[in-house]
C-alpha cells in the first residue's frame, strides 16, 4: 500500500489525560453538537472503571479550517493551484482580505458568543457574498418571522457554505458540511475506489485531520482507538484515520463500529478493509468493545470476541460469541460528554426549514428511551437488524436521572432522544418524572402518529417541556400505509397532529415517495393530503425522501410479495445495503421529486396553500381525486381518539380559590361553588355544585401529579359514587369539567 506523507505536529496538543481507549468521530457528522456514539461508549466504560478520551474531530477540523490563520493557508493553497477558477472562486479570491478578517468574529456568533453581531450581520455589508447568495431573494419572507439572530445564522451559514465552495473546487474536491466524502461510501459495493482514494497524497482537509490525530496520540497514548462511523460522511476520514495509526503506531489497535457498519458491512469479505482497521465490530457496541480490550491484554482468546471481524492467519474472520451477552440498558451507564469542545460548536441555519433548524442550531445532550423500535413492522425499514429489533425500553426515574448528570456535566438542559419511535407510554412516564422532579428542560424526538397521542398526553408532554415532534407519515395514503404495516391511517394522523399542534409542541413529519407499485394518482393524492394539513396549520415542518430498497428489510427480503425486482443480486465484497430494484407497476418516480419538493417548501412558508397542484410541476398530473374539506372534516369530527377507563388522571395546576353562593330559578335554590384556576396565562372560572365542587377539590391534591400514587378515571368513579353524590358520568361529562383540561385535569 502506498504511503501517503506524514504530518508532523507543530505544538503539543494538551489533553486531560492518558486513557486506555481513544474514542474518535471522525469528521464530519454534525456542528452544533456531538455524535452521540462516542459519549454512549464513554459512559459504559465508566461503569468498568476503564479509562477512556473521546473527541469530535469534525469540530476541531473546521475550526482549524475556519480561522484567521487557516483561511490564510487556504487562499495561499488556492492561489498557488494550477487549476483553472470558476467564476465564483475567483470573485471570492479577489475578496480574502474580508473573508480573512470576518472569519474570527463569524464562528464566534455562530458560536453564540458574540450575539450582538447579529445587526450588523443582517446589514448584508460585513461578511462578503458569493455564489450560495444567489438563492437568497428574500429573507424577510424566509425569515421575517424567525427573528434577527435566526436571518444572521442564516447569513453567516451561507458566507461558511461559500468557503466551503472554493475548498471543494480548489483544493478538496470531496470537501462537504457533514458529508465529507460521502459519493464515496454510500452504497460502495465494492471497496476499489474507496481504497484508491486511500492511496494519493494528502488532501488539503487530510493534513489538518492528521495533524491533529497525531497530537491526541501523542498525549493520550492510547492501547485501542475506536472510531465511530454512524454515516457514509465520516467513511473516507475513518479510513484516513486508521492508515495513519496503523502506520505510525503500530502498537495501537484500531476498531471501527456503529451505523455504518451495522447497516452496510454485515457481509464484508474484502481483506484490504483490514490495512486500516484491525476490527469492524458490529451493532451495540458496549460488550464487543469490552471483549476487544480484554482480548487485546490477552486475557481472552480470538474465539470469544463478540460480533467481531478480523484477519487470523491471513483470513478474514466473523466471530460472534453467543455465551457473551449483551449489557442491559439499564447497565450502560449514562452518556459522558466529557472531554468534548462543548462550548465551540457551530449553530447553523442552512435551510428554512423548522425541524432541520432543530438538527443544526443549538446545542442537544443526546439520548434514548428505548433501545429499538416497539413497533418493528414497517417493511420498508431494517427491522430485522438487532438495533431496531431487540426492543428495551429504559425506566423514566433512571431516564431522568441520566438527564440531572448530563446536565450537571453539560450545563446543557436541552435533550434530543434520538429513538426509531419512541414508546407513548414511556413518553407519559418520563413526561411525569420531570415534572415531579421540577427539572426544566427542553426536549424532542421521534414518534409514530399512533392513536395513544391524545389531547391531554400532548398536553402533559408540552408541560415537561416537549417541543417537538418528528414522525413518519410516509405516503399519506391509506392503500400503501397498510402495504407498509405502518398501522395508522392518514386521518388518524392528522388528528393527532391537531392534538400535539393545539398543545404548542411542532409536528415534522418524514415523506415518502416512490414506495413499490405507488401510482402517480396516489403520489399526487398523497401531496394533497400534505397540502391540506398544512392548510389546516396542523403541520409546520416536512421533508419528502424517495424510497430506498435496503437488504435488511422486508421488501428487501421479499421484494416479489411487493411486486418489485432487484435488479441484481449480487454481494458486493464491501458494503451491502441499497438494493437498485425496478418498479414495473408503479410510476415514473424520480419524475415527481422536484415538483413534490419545491410545494413542499412553499407550503411550509404558507405559500400556494390555495393553488392547483400542478403549479408545481412541469408536467401533466393527474387531478386529485382528495375532497378538497376532507381533512378539515376530519378535525371538525368527533374525536376518536379518546382516553381509556383506566387512564390515570392526573392534576397539574394549583388548588383553587373557591366561593358559595345561593342559585335561585323558579323558586328553587341550590347551593352552588365557584372554583377559580390561576394559570401561568388566565384565570379560569368554572362552577359546580357545592357537594360536587367539595368532592372534587378535595380530589385534586390526591390525583396531583406530586402524588407518585395517581388514580384511574374508574378509581375516581367509585369513589364519587361511595360519597352518594348523582351520577358520575353526568358529573365528569357535564360542561365546567370538560373545559378543566385547561386548568391542568388530564386524562393520560
Amino acid at each position: 500500500m502506498t504511503t501517503p506523507g506524514v504530518v508532523n505536529p507543530k505544538e503539543p496538543y494538551l489533553c486531560s489525560m492518558q486513557a486506555k481507549v481513544f474514542l474518535i468521530t471522525p469528521p464530519f457528522t454534525q456542528l452544533n453538537t456531538p455524535y452521540p456514539g462516542t459519549a454512549y461508549l464513554k459512559g459504559f466504560l465508566n461503569t468498568k472503571g476503564i479509562s477512556s478520551f473521546q473527541a469530535d474531530l469534525g469540530i476541531e477540523v473546521t475550526l482549524a479550517v475556519f480561522s484567521k490563520k487557516g483561511l490564510t493557508d487556504l487562499f495561499t493553497q488556492v492561489e498557488t493551484s494550477e487549476k483553472d477558477l470558476s467564476v465564483n472562486a475567483k470573485r471570492m479570491l479577489a475578496l480574502k482580505d474580508d473573508y480573512i478578517y470576518t472569519i474570527d468574529s463569524a464562528i464566534l456568533f455562530l458560536q453564540g458568543k458574540s450575539a450582538t453581531l447579529a445587526e450588523r450581520i443582517c446589514k448584508r455589508d460585513f461578511l462578503p457574498e458569493a455564489g450560495r447568495f444567489a438563492q437568497l431573494d428574500d429573507l424577510q419572507w424566509a425569515f421575517g418571522s424567525m427573528g434577527t439572530q435566526d436571518k444572521a445564522k442564516h447569513i453567516a451559514t451561507m458566507y461558511l457554505e461559500d468557503l466551503s465552495d472554493i475548498i471543494a473546487e480548489c483544493v478538496d474536491e470531496h470537501f462537504g458540511f457533514s458529508r465529507y466524502a460521502e459519493r464515496l461510501g454510500r452504497s460502495a459495493n465494492s471497496f476499489d475506489e474507496l481504497y484508491q482514494s486511500q492511496q494519493q497524497p494528502y488532501t488539503y482537509i487530510d493534513k489538518i485531520l492528521i495533524n491533529i490525530l497525531e497530537k491526541k496520540l501523542t498525549e493520550i497514548s492510547p492501547e485501542l482507538v475506536a472510531l465511530s462511523v454512524p454515516f457514509p460522511g465520516n467513511l473516507y476520514t475513518s479510513l484516513r484515520c486508521g492508515q495513519y495509526i496503523k502506520m505510525n503506531h503500530p502498537n495501537i489497535k484500531v476498531a471501527m463500529g456503529g451505523g455504518f457498519a451495522n447497516t452496510e458491512l454485515r457481509s464484508l469479505s474484502d481483506k484490504r478493509v483490514f490495512e486500516f482497521y484491525d476490527f469492524v465490530t458490529l451493532d451495540d457496541g458496549e460488550a464487543p468493545v469490552e471483549n476487544l480490550l480484554r482480548f487485546i491484554d490477552g486475557n481472552i482468546g480470538e474465539e470469544e470476541l463478540k460480533r467481531t471481524f478480523l484477519m487470523i492467519d491471513g483470513e478474514l474472520r466473523y466471530i460472534n460469541n453467543k455465551t457473551s451477552s449483551d449489557y442491559r440498558q439499564g447497565e450502560v451507564g449514562t452518556p459522558d460528554y466529557s472531554d468534548f469542545l462543548l462550548d465551540r460548536y457551530i449553530s447553523a441555519i442552512e435551510v428554512a426549514n423548522p425541524m432541520h433548524k432543530m438538527w443544526s442550531d443549538g446545542r442537544w445532550n443526546k439520548l434514548t428511551m428505548a433501545h429499538g423500535c416497539y413497533w418493528g413492522k414497517c417493511t420498508f425499514c431494517d427491522i430485522s437488524l438487532d438495533y431496531i429489533r431487540l426492543y428495551e425500553p429504559v425506566a423514566a426515574e433512571l431516564l431522568c436521572d441520566r438527564m440531572e448528570e448530563m446536565i450537571a456535566q453539560t450545563g446543557e438542559t436541552g435533550f434530543h432522544f434520538v429513538d426509531e419511535a419512541a414508546p407513548p407510554a414511556l413518553m407519559r412516564a418520563l413526561a411525569m418524572e420531570i415534572i415531579r422532579r421540577r427539572l426544566t428542560v427542553s426536549w424532542w424526538t421521534n414518534i409514530r402518529f399512533e392513536k395513544s397521542f391524545t389531547r391531554d398526553l400532548c398536553l402533559l408532554l408540552k408541560a415537561s417541556g416537549c417541543i417537538a415532534v418528528s414522525g413518519g407519515l410516509e405516503v399519506a395514503s391509506d392503500r400503501l400505509l397498510q402495504l407498509i404495516q405502518k398501522g395508522i391511517t392518514v386521518a388518524q394522523v392528522a388528528k393527532v397532529n391537531q392534538h400535539f399542534t393545539e398543545a404548542g409542541i411542532m409536528v415534522h413529519a418524514y415523506l415518502m415517495y416512490g414506495f413499490p407499485t405507488q401510482t402517480a394518482q396516489e403520489t399526487i393524492d398523497s401531496l394533497e393530503m400534505i397540502r391540506q394539513m398544512f392548510q389546516q396549520g396542523v403541520l409546520q415542518s416536512a421533508f419528502w425522501h424517495q424510497f430506498a430498497m435496503t437488504a435488511h428489510s422486508p421488501v428487501g427480503l421479499n421484494p416479489e410479495k411487493y411486486s418489485v425486482q432487484k435488479e441484481t443480486d449480487a454481494i458486493g465484497s464491501f458494503a451491502n445495503n441499497d438494493i437498485v430494484h425496478v418498479d414495473p407497476t408503479g410510476a415514473d418516480h424520480d419524475s415527481f421529486g422536484f415538483g413534490l419538493k419545491k410545494a413542499l417548501f412553499n407550503y411550509m412558508h404558507n405559500i400556494g396553500l390555495e393553488d392547483g397542484l400542478q403549479k408545481w410541476f412541469e408536467f401533466k398530473i393527474p387531478k386529485t381525486k382528495v375532497a378538497p374539506d376532507y381533512i378539515a372534516n376530519v378535525l371538525a369530527g368527533d374525536d376518536e381518539l379518546s382516553f381509556k377507563p383506566n387512564s390515570k388522571v392526573i392534576w397539574l395546576g394549583k388548588q383553587p380559590s373557591v366561593e358559595y353562593f345561593t342559585q335561585s330559578k323558579k323558586g328553587n335554590s341550590r347551593e352552588m361553588a365557584t372554583l377559580c384556576f390561576e394559570t401561568k396565562n388566565e384565570s379560569l372560572q368554572f362552577q359546580l355544585l357545592k357537594p360536587q365542587a367539595d368532592w372534587f377539590t378535595k380530589k385534586l391534591t390526591e390525583i396531583s401529579i406530586y402524588n407518585v400514587n395517581t388514580k384511574t378515571l374508574q378509581e375516581l368513579e367509585k369513589e364519587y359514587e361511595s360519597a352518594d353524590l348523582e351520577d358520575f358520568e353526568l358529573f365528569w361529562d357535564n360542561k365546567p369539567m370538560n373545559l378543566m383540561y385547561k386548568a391542568g385535569l388530564l386524562k393520560v
